[in-house]
C-alpha cells in the first residue's frame, strides 16, 4: 500500500501516551543495531495517514487451539501452545495479547502457553459487565482458566498485567503455581523517582510530536480521519518520530510500530478512564510478605517508565522471589535478551515446587488480618472514598488531625476538599497549607497551584480577605494558565487567570455536584 503523506506546521509536543510497546529490530549482517541510548534523532517531514498494511503474527504462530472462550457474560479471544500451563497477561491498560508475538512462542517447548486480550481490549467482547476494574479482570481470568479446564498455572504478568497478576494471586492464590513478574507496575501507594520516560526524547522531536497532534485535530475536525483511526496514525507518527524511545531499547522497524499502531493498542472508548480509578483503589504493599507462591520479577535496566528504584521496591514487597535484572534491555526483556530471559524462565518454571493446602491457607488468614489493617489506614481511607457529597461527608467525619503526618501530600486534596464539605473551614485550610508545602518540595507547579487557590478559598469563606488577595496576587503572578477543572463545583479554569479574578471578587461557597 502506498504511504499517504501530509505536510506539518511546527509546533513543541510532549508525548502524553503511555502504554507497553514491543518490537523487533530488522537484523542485516553487518548492521549494527541503534539503541535508546545513542540518541539519534529520526524526524518524518510530513504526516502519515495510511498505516503500512502488515499482517498479524497470530497467524504465522502454530497454535494449539485460538478463538473466543465464553467467560460468564463475554468472550475473549485466547490462544494456547506448549504444555505445561502458563499465562500471559497483557500491559496497558488498553494493549493486547498480540505485542507477545512471536517472543514466547520460545516458552511453547516447556510450557502450555495461553495468551488472550482482556475485557474490552483487543478482539474479545467489549462487554462492560459492572464495569472495567481489576476485580472484574481478575474474575474473568480465573473463569477462563475454569473454562481451559485448568487446575493450576503460572502466571506471567507484564507491565499493568503484572499489577493485575499480583491482585489475581491475593484473590485465587489457590491455582498458582507460580508468578512472574516482568516490567511490572507496583500496585504499591509508595514514593518513586520520576519516570526516565522523557530522558532520551530530544527537543525537535518533541516539537515534532506536538506538530502531529495539531495536523491530526484539523483533519478530524475536517472528518478526514475517522475517530476510530485517529487513535492508530496518532500512535504510528509519534514513535517514528522518536516516541519509540519511551519504551524500547532498540528502535523499532516500520513493520513493528505498524502492528504496534494496528493491532497491539485497542481498547474501548471508556476503558482506561475506568480501569484508572479501579486501580487508584488497589495498594498491595505488605500484601506477599508470607506468600508461598515462588515467585521471579524481570527488569530491564533501561526500563523507563520507572527510574532505578523500582526494582528493588518491588522485590521488597515480594520476600524471598528471585529478582533478574537484564543489561540490555528496556521494558521488554523478552525481545530484548530472549536467550537469557527464556533460559531464566524455563529454569523457573521447571524447578516450581509443590505448594501444600496449609502454606495457602496461612497466607489467605494473613491476607485477611493485612486486609484489615488497610482498611484503618488513612490513605486507604482516602484513596477508596467517594467524591459525592455523602461520601465526602463521611470522610470528614473520619479525620483527625493525626493524619496529616500519615498520608501522602497528593491525597490531601480530597481531605481538604471533604472538610470544605462540610463547612470546617478553618481545619481545611490547615490540610491544604500541608499540600501546598508537599507540592512545593516536589516541584509540582499544578499541585501548588491548586493548594494555594484552595487556601485563598478558605481565607475568603472565614472572612480573611487580605491574606485571601495576597495568595491570589501569588497564583496570579505565576503566569501558570495551564487548564485544570473541579469537577465537583463545576469550575474549569486557568490558575493564575481565576486568580486574578477572585482579586476583583472573593470566592463564595459553591455546592458539590458530584454524585456518589
Amino acid at each position: 500500500m502506498k504511504i499517504r503523506k501530509i505536510s506539518l506546521p511546527s509546533v513543541f509536543f510532549m508525548a502524553l501516551l503511555s502504554m507497553p510497546m514491543i518490537f523487533s529490530q530488522e537484523k542485516g549482517p553487518d548492521v549494527k543495531k541503534e539503541t535508546v541510548l545513542d540518541r539519534r534523532i529520526h524526524l518524518e517531514q510530513e504526516l502519515i495517514t495510511e498505516i503500512p498494511a502488515v499482517d498479524r503474527l497470530c497467524g504465522k504462530i502454530d497454535l494449539i487451539r485460538r478463538g473466543w472462550v465464553r467467560v460468564g457474560d463475554t468472550s475473549l479471544y485466547c490462544e494456547e501452545e506448549g504444555p505445561m500451563p502458563m499465562v500471559l497477561l497483557h500491559g496497558g491498560p488498553g494493549a493486547t495479547h498480540h505485542y507477545f508475538h512471536p517472543y514466547f512462542s520460545r516458552a511453547g517447548k516447556f510450557s502450555r502457553v495461553i495468551t488472550y486480550d482482556q475485557r474490552g481490549t483487543g478482539i474479545s467482547d467489549y462487554v462492560k459487565g459492572e464495569g472495567y476494574s481489576l476485580p472484574q479482570a481478575a474474575a474473568d481470568l480465573d473463569n477462563l482458566r475454569l473454562a481451559l479446564g485448568i487446575k493450576k498455572w503460572v502466571v506471567l504478568g507484564h507491565s499493568y498485567g503484572g499489577l493485575l497478576a499480583q491482585y489475581y494471586a491475593t484473590k485465587y492464590p489457590e491455582y498458582l503455581a507460580g508468578l512472574v513478574l516482568v516490567g511490572s507496575s507496583l500496585g504499591e501507594d509508595v514514593p518513586l523517582m520520576p519516570t526516565r520516560q522523557y530522558d532520551f526524547i530530544s527537543k525537535e522531536e518533541n516539537e515534532k510530536m506536538k506538530e502531529i497532534r495539531m495536523k491530526i485535530g484539523e483533519l478530524m475536525k475536517e472528518k478526514k480521519i475517522a475517530p476510530e483511526k485517529m487513535m492508530e496514525i496518532l500512535v504510528f507518527n509519534n514513535h517514528i518520530n522518536g516516541d519509540w524511545k519511551r519504551q524500547n531499547y532498540y528502535r523499532p522497524s516500520m513493520d513493528d510500530l505498524a502492528r504496534m499502531a494496528l493491532y497491539e493498542w485497542k481498547h474501548a472508548s471508556d476503558y482506561r478512564a475506568d480501569m484508572g480509578g479501579s486501580i487508584g483503589l488497589v495498594d498491595l504493599e505488605g500484601a506477599f510478605k508470607s506468600c508461598p507462591i515462588p515467585t521471579m520479577i524481570m527488569e530491564g535496566k533501561w526500563d523507563l517508565t520507572w527510574n532505578t528504584d523500582k526494582p528493588g521496591i518491588l522485590q521488597n514487597n515480594h520476600p524471598g522471589s528471585q529478582l533478574i535484572m537484564f543489561e540490555n534491555s528496556s521494558h521488554n526483556p523478552f525481545q530484548d535478551e530472549p536467550e537469557k530471559f527464556f533460559r531464566a524462565l524455563q529454569d523457573f518454571i521447571w524447578s516450581l515446587p509443590d505448594i501444600s493446602t496449609e502454606q495457602i491457607k496461612q497466607w489467605k488468614n494473613d491476607l485477611e488480618e493485612w486486609k484489615k489493617q488497610q482498611e484503618m489506614n488513612p490513605s486507604y481511607i482516602l484513596r477508596t472514598a467517594g467524591w459525592g457529597s455523602a461520601s465526602m461527608a463521611k470522610l470528614a467525619g473520619q479525620y483527625s488531625p493525626g493524619w496529616l503526618t500519615k498520608v501522602n501530600y497528593d491525597e490531601l486534596l480530597k481531605l481538604g476538599k471533604a472538610l470544605y464539605e462540610v463547612k470546617r473551614y478553618r481545619e481545611a485550610l490547615t490540610v491544604f497549607k500541608k499540600l501546598g508545602a508537599g507540592a512545593k518540595a516536589e516541584n509540582d507547579k499544578i499541585s501548588t497551584c491548586s493548594a494555594m487557590i484552595w487556601q485563598a478559598h478558605m481565607l475568603d469563606l472565614i472572612g480573611e480577605r487580605k491574606q485571601a488577595v495576597a495568595i491570589y496576587r501569588e497564583v496570579a503572578a505565576m503566569n501558570f494558565n495551564v487548564p485544570m477543572r473541579d469537577d465537583q463545583l463545576g469550575l474549569v479554569f486557568e490558575p493564575s487567570g481565576y486568580a486574578a479574578e477572585r482579586i476583583k471578587k472573593p470566592f463564595t461557597r459553591l455546592e458539590n455536584k458530584r454524585r456518589d
